[in-house]
């Protein structure tokens, strides 16, 4: 690998009978980075996971892993894979479940070590079976993490988790991360993403549309929030010229505008009890919102 990519794709379509699932996308995945894949539903993030992961084959253009082709077992023996679905021996203990993938792998993580790291030492003994579906996307986890992959492909890992479990598997990455893992993420999640994600890929309808940092996606939006403390009502607010959004709730008006400045110096002039007046920059939802709307 030459370039340095640990995956990509370049120029790929992918059709489904009339479906154009992938239309022409390139995608890359450096070293040392998490790179989240956003998009809305059916926009084709799980279609590239597939490809890269060599459970399909493009129609055109072509998928490297670890620079070669998906399906080679040497490359397969660097990654780890959490899909949204997984189809497990309901009977086998979860000890035993981590204990069969690990033997896949020439360097496993010590079984103890990866129940650990992903909570789920309590659960050593139980049945796959038995857990709750949130318990069992921890397990999950720490299947995909047992190989040691220098790359891990996680589709929406948290969904389903409580809080406690969301922020456990967000230490483990930062954790994977600081060791030099690269990881993927797929996830509907944008607050996920913000906190995680070193690069966004914003895919709609099979294609690329945008990719960058967080700081970089927030930047292509001009639009600013405006929080404040007001008597005037939201209704009149949303009908001022350059205002986009406006919403209340228990701490004040909260209004999103394409020009702060004026709206900020609107706000000044029709209210002189205007208090805990804020601006703030578009966070990547806004942006999300932005770059697919055309697209919908």
């Amino acid at each position: 690998m030459t370039n340095g990519n640990l995956a990509e794709l370049a120029g790929v379509t992918k059709r489904f009978d009339n479906v154009l699932a992938l239309d022409e996308l390139s995608l890359e995945v450096r070293r040392g980075e998490l790179l989240a894949v956003l998009g809305p539903n059916g926009a084709g993030k799980t279609t590239a996971i597939s490809l890269l992961l060599g459970l399909h084959q493009p129609d055109r253009g072509s998928a490297r892993l670890f620079g070669q082709a998906p399906q080679s077992i040497d490359a397969r023996r660097h990654i780890g894979v959490m899909l949204q679905e997984a189809a497990l021996a309901p009977d086998l203990r979860v000890r035993e479940q981590i204990d069969m993938v690990a033997a896949y792998y020439p360097d496993p993580l010590p079984a103890d070590a990866v129940l650990e790291l992903t909570g789920t030492a309590p659960l050593g003994r139980r049945p796959y079976g038995k857990l709750s579906s949130g318990q069992k996307r921890q397990v999950q986890f720490a299947m995909a993490l047992v190989g040691r992959p220098q790359l891990l492909f996680l589709d929406e890992p948290t969904v389903g988790l409580d809080l406690a479990a969301r922020e456990m598997v967000w230490t483990g990455l930062w954790r994977l991360i600081d060791e030099g893992c690269s990881i993927v993420l797929t996830t509907h999640y944008l607050e996920e993403a913000e906190a995680l994600a070193d690069r966004v890929a914003v895919i709609a309808k099979g294609r690329l549309i945008a990719t960058g940092t967080v700081e970089e996606m927030r930047a292509l939006v001009v639009r600013k929030r405006i929080s404040c403390r007001t008597s005037l009502r939201a209704e009149e607010v949303a009908a001022w010229p350059d205002v986009q959004t406006v919403a209340r709730d228990q701490h004040g008006l909260h209004i999103t505008a394409s020009n702060t400045e004026n709206v900020v110096r609107h706000l000044l002039a029709a209210d002189d009890d205007l208090d805990g007046l804020e601006v703030q920059s578009a966070g990547l939802a806004e942006a999300f919102t932005e770059l697919t709307k055309e697209t919908n």
